[in-house]
């Protein structure tokens, strides 16, 4: 009687055991963003100050969102950011950046290095997902400001698609890196056309 209780126990233990273990997530699997490299341009600021982007709130999560379509978000539940997104475009931005104007110094505003900036750089993504063509968007706007002359500013609103080929996970991670690559090819472009000096009026 007592070795059959005991059976039962056990069993009762085991299928309780395999139950915990059928309903528990599985780790994440984590991705990061990467940089992408550009045409070098020379003669632009010394010091860039990028500051911290600002990222629409639909994807401030830390799993990836995969589409915005149809009024609804599609969000990869086992797929997930390495490290805050906002704060992950802005590394990578500066990366990108800084192998497009090899004489210019990018600086993180999220980093502990402090300098006086030659050019600030802010940046808004609105979006960042599949669309219903099975193409990669990124919509942005970007603003440079210039220390000198007078703080003079340039605004420029940005879209661009990187078609994907498959339902990976990996290649829209990569097709995002590609985006934020042209992003950064577009802000150095405006950043190395600096303003022409103001003329004074005699």
């Amino acid at each position: 009687m007592i070795q059959t209780m005991t059976r039962r126990r056990l069993m009762l233990s085991t299928a309780a055991t395999a139950l915990v273990a059928a309903c528990t997530s599985p780790n994440p699997r984590l991705y990061t963003l990467g940089p992408m490299p550009g045409t070098p341009r020379t003669g632009g600021p010394g010091i860039v100050l990028l500051h911290q982007i600002a990222v629409a709130r639909y994807l401030e999560r830390p799993e990836i969102v995969r589409s915005s379509e149809n009024y609804r978000l599609d969000i990869m539940a086992n797929d997930a950011w390495g490290e805050p997104l906002a704060a992950m475009i802005a590394r990578v931005l500066a990366e990108d950046l800084s192998q497009r104007l090899p004489g210019t110094t990018v600086v993180n505003a999220a980093g502990a290095i402090t300098a006086p900036e030659d050019a600030a750089v802010e940046v808004n993504i609105q979006r960042m997902d599949m669309d219903a063509t099975r193409a990669l968007v990124l919509v942005a706007q970007a603003a440079v400001t210039f220390a000198k002359p007078s703080g003079s500013q340039k605004t420029r609103a940005f879209r661009t698609a990187v078609p994907l080929t498959s339902t990976l996970i990996n290649e829209e991670v990569q097709a995002m890196s590609i985006a934020l690559g042209r992003l950064a090819d577009e802000i150095a472009l405006m950043l190395h056309q600096l303003p022409a000096p103001r003329r004074h009026r005699r």
